[in-house]
């Protein structure tokens, strides 16, 4: 067999991790005759996917992982739904209930307040995150009771679009915490919670009010959905929580490229593994590419600048006879070497 460099495209299951999905490729590399950690295969994930999210995972292999950095930096397109009625402190099914609204929108008021969370927008990231605070994990800070503040950033939201569910929408189960609060409300003889109707099934519309609604957006790197889930139900004058959300594509990779963990395991175990990978081409296709002589690539891959090239200014995917040779960028016709690849 020869080196594998490559992408493994997953859609990712529910409640897996994506360091999880990282691990099930290896044992599909071990199952197909490699060793990853004996043969010094590099395997690599390209931007984490929270267990409650499903979709696209890509996964880098060999000189690959040398583009895992730019494909966290890529724009993304997810599928979510938001459930209104409820907040959670993880903005999503895992956390417990912090506020409720028996505000329900309509249709027309969400598509209303859709514009305003368009293009360039200023976000305040969900304590539940993997963001560092003085060093340390903010999600760890939260967990341990801490009053975790961070600071907005600035995100594009390149397009949102709407699509409205019955109900609650496919919420696929409910978290501890959630259903922990149901049961509690239910064993005190209190009245149930707004979405206590979501266990048990969608009850009839009032005239257009929603339960819940599945959004479609584009975003830039950064972008946190469960923020932008409860900014908009805030902005309806309710709150809300992520009960679905699934990645449909990360940079140049799609749905369409991805396989599940039962294929994953297929392909090890028939060891046609590295016959399945995507080509680490896949990974730059929204790049041109630049040819190069001989003796430019010798160059570039000791790390020397071509000069005089009459390419325009911008990045590219150098290649020797359709070989990677590196990732590059020209600059007033000088070429200089972003990253090397070792074929």
């Amino acid at each position: 067999m020869t080196g594998l460099h490559g992408w493994l495209i997953l859609d990712k299951p529910l409640g897996l991790g994506s360091t999880q999905g990282v691990s099930a490729v290896k044992r599909a590399l071990r199952a197909a005759g490699y060793d990853a950690s004996k043969r010094g295969i590099k395997v690599g994930h390209g931007g984490t996917l929270d267990p409650l999210a499903t979709g696209v995972l890509p996964i880098a292999l060999g000189e690959a992982t040398k583009l895992a950095g730019r494909m966290l930096d890529s724009d993304k397109v997810y599928d979510f739904t938001i459930g209104f009625g409820v907040e959670t402190d993880t903005l999503d099914l895992e956390g417990k209930v912090i506020a409720e609204s028996a505000v329900r929108p309509t249709l027309a008021q969400v598509e209303a307040v859709l514009p305003r969370f368009t293009g360039p927008i200023e976000q305040v990231p969900p304590a539940y995150s993997a963001l560092k605070i003085d060093g340390e994990r903010a999600y760890d800070l939260a967990r341990a009771g801490a009053d975790v503040v961070l600071a907005s950033r600035s995100v594009t939201i390149h397009a949102l679009t709407s699509s409205p569910e019955r109900g609650g929408g496919p919420l696929g189960f409910f978290s501890r915490g959630v259903e922990g609060a149901l049961n509690e409300r239910s064993a005190s003889g209190g009245p149930p919670p707004p979405f206590a109707e979501e266990v048990n099934g969608p009850p009839p519309l009032n005239g257009e009010d929603l339960e819940s609604i599945t959004l479609t957006a584009h975003v830039s790197k950064g972008t946190y959905i469960r923020s932008l889930a409860r900014d908009i139900a805030r902005a309806l004058g309710t709150v809300g929580h992520v009960t679905m959300l699934r990645r449909t594509k990360a940079g140049p990779f799609t749905l369409d490229h991805a396989i599940s963990l039962d294929k994953l395991a297929d392909f090890g175990n028939a060891r046609t593994l590295e016959h399945n990978l995507l080509p680490l081409r896949a990974g730059l296709d929204d790049i041109p590419a630049l040819s190069l002589s001989p003796d430019q690539a010798g160059l570039l891959r000791q790390g020397r600048v071509l000069i005089g090239t009459a390419a325009d200014d911008g990045h590219y995917f150098a290649t020797l006879d359709e070989s990677p040779v590196a990732l590059v960028e020209v600059q007033d016709r000088e070429v200089r070497v972003i990253r090397g690849f070792n074929l």
